[in-house]
């Protein structure tokens, strides 16, 4: 079973465990974690810092794409 995403999860973690997560993120207005500086934190406040509007939405559409494998 795949773990599940959450807004606490630990960028660097996310980029790490899921690599596809990290194109959905950027597909969808996320600075990209990939490139640049680095982006230290949870999910929730990097999508915070974006101005991303419903960001458990967002999460919970990563979850599903993620579970499409």
């Amino acid at each position: 079973m795949q773990p599940k995403i959450t807004l606490d999860t630990d960028v660097e973690d996310l980029a790490m465990q899921f690599p596809k997560a990290v194109g959905f993120l950027t597909k969808r207005g996320v600075r990209c974690i990939r490139c640049g500086e680095p982006v230290w934190g949870t999910l929730g406040k990097l999508l915070e810092e974006d101005g991303i509007a419903h960001p458990q939405a967002l999460v919970d559409d990563l979850n599903a794409f993620l579970s499409e494998g």
